[in-house]
């Protein structure tokens, strides 16, 4: 097989399979920490790991990034702050599959920018792709309210579970901006490189943000703590890092497409492990949504991706 076509697909898949854990684990761990700690330990453990082999191996990359360059990727570190910080919130408010399907909306956002601000064109599959992943992630947001043929909308948009929605909806709009940024960086700047500079910031401002808020940031149960270092290690490094090293071959409209992804996978492992039954609905957005995926990389042409 032309590794040039299918080794990024791989890659993105495996990523795709990473991040769907991050909404259990953030359950998890939320029965004992607050939202805002969850994503500060998160980056943070992420950036600790990644210091060691960017100002070791990465060092004169790191010293040739242009001041703009290195703004740029600080910028995108909190945009991916704010992302997590009111996705990881949303948790606390409202279904996994409401908030997963609201936050992975952010292709739409990515490609109604992608040509302003890089000038990507949006191909015709992309479109269609685009089109049939949203109605499928809608069809997962109704589901949270239905039952066979009974909805109960009241329930669905009340009180704390509107307000989850639009935290989710806040972290989609963060979510596009981090990765327009990651596209146009990554063209020529290292993953480790890029990957530490924006996670670090991230980490810096959640820290920051935490200690503002004068949330406690010890005392926790120890197998918190797992939650903490398991949602670094799984959906962070290996999962979103899958993202940006994709963003070097791949267009970022069709790489946040394949965000969409991750509603499947949550509300499947939300099943087995949290006892969340997904509707009929949601099942028939599932579909659409890997439809959707399917439709939007059959014109995606990679470059050739350099050796590991």
């Amino acid at each position: 097989m032309n590794r040039g076509r299918f080794f990024p697909a791989l890659v993105l898949s495996g990523g795709v399979l990473a991040i769907s854990t991050a909404s259990i684990f953030i359950r998890y761990a939320q029965e004992d920490a607050p939202s805002l700690v969850i994503a500060a330990y998160r980056l943070t453990i992420a950036a600790l790991i990644l210091m060691a082999p960017m100002w070791g191996r990465h060092r004169d990359a790191l010293r040739a990034l242009s001041r703009r360059e290195l703004a740029l990727a600080l910028v995108s570190g909190m945009f991916l702050a704010v992302h997590f910080a009111t996705w990881i919130s949303s948790l606390a408010y409202t279904t996994v599959a409401s908030s997963v399907v609201l936050v992975t909306t952010t292709p739409l956002w990515v490609g109604l920018l992608s040509p302003l601000v890089l000038g990507e064109s949006l191909t015709v599959p992309v479109l269609v792709g685009m089109a049939a992943t949203l109605v499928g992630g809608s069809l997962i947001g109704v589901g949270d309210a239905c039952t066979g043929l009974t909805c109960n909308w009241a329930a669905a948009f009340s009180g704390g579970a509107l307000w989850g929605d639009f935290l989710a909806l806040v972290g989609a709009w963060a979510a596009a901006g981090y990765f327009l940024i990651g596209r146009r960086l990554r063209a020529k700047t290292p993953l480790v490189v890029y990957i530490g500079l924006t996670y670090g910031m991230a980490a810096l401002v959640l820290d920051a943000l935490v200690l503002l808020a004068r949330q406690p940031v010890t005392g926790y149960r120890p197998q918190t703590y797992l939650w903490f270092l398991l949602l670094a290690l799984v959906p962070q490094l290996l999962g979103h890092t899958a993202f940006n090293w994709a963003l070097r071959y791949l267009s970022a409209a069709f790489v946040s497409i394949t965000l969409l992804g991750e509603p499947v996978g949550s509300t499947i492992l939300a099943y087995v492990f949290l006892h969340e039954v997904p509707s009929t609905l949601t099942l028939i957005g599932a579909i659409l949504i890997l439809g959707g995926i399917a439709a939007a990389s059959l014109h995606e042409k990679p470059a050739l991706p350099e050796a590991p």
